[in-house]
């Protein structure tokens, strides 16, 4: 069984998924928000021929087109939503939609996005209770509103992504959302942690040793429902180091120095009975980072490497989105590992790692620099031989991302979006 999945495209030719943030207008106000969103629509949002300009664009870097999600925002918000969908549909780009819990996610819209052609849908639940979810989401009801939601898309054959964020206010709470994602029933629950960006950047951070507990627990459950990290791109260590230790025999407690958040955790996950499996094997995290696999589209139409990565690369407006991401010095940068600077560029797991850029550009301002969650030391797993062989199909994934490149001058790693 594998450890790591591979892109099955080269990386440096097309992305595995694109992320379009259809607008920033919400009447939520989480806690977390990257956008910073707002009530209304900012008028220099693509409008309907700029949006399906850039399906097409999206379905120009050749078929099977990358993954395209509507986001926001609330993507309700744009009365053009289901003509979207449906140009999406036509043009052979398969479309996705992640909406905000609010009251225009009914099931009667649900039906049309379904009818349109969506192929799947994305919910974020950041709490097992109405009181955790709804206080950091900051408006009540949005609970209520996401399951109701959830159970719909479900009983129309949808299939349903559930995204958490992994902040201080759910730490413990975690096994008990995983609970809810077993007897609901998702294609995939996916643990994000926080970037410092947008209002994120007044939540308390992680410590390197919680992240680790967290990402051993995220692996524990994936037994359980099938589970991914965004935003963690360690985790493909953390996979990688279990594997290893598994056949090996070895307890991975002692081995990767866990804490107590991990056995508060396990214990916890123990009595919700989420160590019982159910599922034959684990989902093998995708190797896929900020420009190596993944783009996001502004609003406005400006291109980043990540949502959380807020370093413009140009705007589909004035220049192909394939040209941006298979030739920008930004993307083009990111996909060259030997760039990555501090502990990331010295470590054995950079290749199928990278850690997050996101976190990396938030915290320190680089976005080569080393992942600031990750408390890793290079070449420190003691079993390096049996890693090796692990790795081995690592070489031919670098070729696939192209050869290095110079590093961007700092002042141009340094710009900001630039809306226009």
């Amino acid at each position: 069984m594998r450890a790591i999945r591979r892109q099955h495209q080269n990386v440096a030719d097309k992305p595995f998924i694109v992320i379009w943030e259809s607008t920033r207008a919400c009447p939520l106000a989480c806690l977390h928000c990257r956008a910073e969103a707002v009530p209304d629509r900012d008028p220099r949002e693509l409008d309907t021929a700029a949006a399906r300009d850039l399906i097409r664009q999206v379905a120009s870097f050749g078929q099977p087109a990358p993954l395209f999600v509507i986001t926001g925002g609330d993507p309700f918000q744009r009365p053009d939503l289901l003509e979207l969908i449906a140009y999406g549909e036509e043009a052979g780009v398969r479309v996705a939609v992640s909406p905000s819990g609010t009251p225009t996610l009914t099931p009667d819209r649900l039906r049309e996005v379904h009818a349109a052609g969506a192929v799947g849908l994305s919910l974020s639940l950041d709490g097992s209770t109405a009181g955790l979810h709804d206080g950091f989401r900051g408006v009540p009801g949005v609970y209520r509103w996401t399951l109701d939601a959830w159970d719909t898309a479900r009983a129309l054959g949808m299939k349903v992504q559930i995204n958490t964020t992994v902040a201080r206010h759910n730490l413990h709470d975690l096994p008990d959302i995983v609970r809810l994602v077993a007897d609901h029933g998702a294609m995939l629950w996916s643990a994000f942690f926080l970037v410092p960006t947008g209002r994120g950047r007044q939540l308390g951070v992680l410590t390197a040793a919680e992240t680790e507990d967290v990402l051993n627990f995220v692996y524990d459950v994936g037994l359980t429902v099938p589970a991914k990290t965004t935003e963690a791109h360690h985790f493909r260590r953390v996979a990688l180091q279990r594997k290893v230790l598994a056949d090996l025999g070895e307890d991975h407690v002692a081995a990767l120095g866990l804490g107590p958040l991990y056995r508060r955790l396990r214990d916890r996950a123990a009595e919700l009975g989420l160590d019982s499996g159910g599922r034959r094997a684990r989902r093998p995290p995708l190797d896929v980072n900020a420009g190596r696999g993944f783009v996001f589209v502004s609003h406005t139409g400006t291109v980043h490497p990540s949502g959380f990565l807020p370093l413009g690369a140009g705007s589909v407006r004035r220049t192909p989105l394939t040209s941006i991401y298979r030739t920008s010095p930004l993307f083009t940068g990111l996909r060259a590992p030997d760039m990555l600077g501090g502990r990331c560029g010295r470590c054995e797991f950079r290749r199928i790692c990278g850690g997050s850029r996101s976190r990396a550009y938030g915290v320190t301002g680089d976005p080569f620099a080393e992942e600031p969650w990750c408390g890793y030391r290079p070449g420190s797993f003691p079993h390096q031989r049996e890693l090796a062989a692990l790795l081995a199909g690592g070489a031919a994934a670098e070729h696939a991302a192209g050869p290095a490149v110079p590093r961007p001058p700092a002042a141009d790693r340094a710009q900001r979006q630039e809306d226009s």
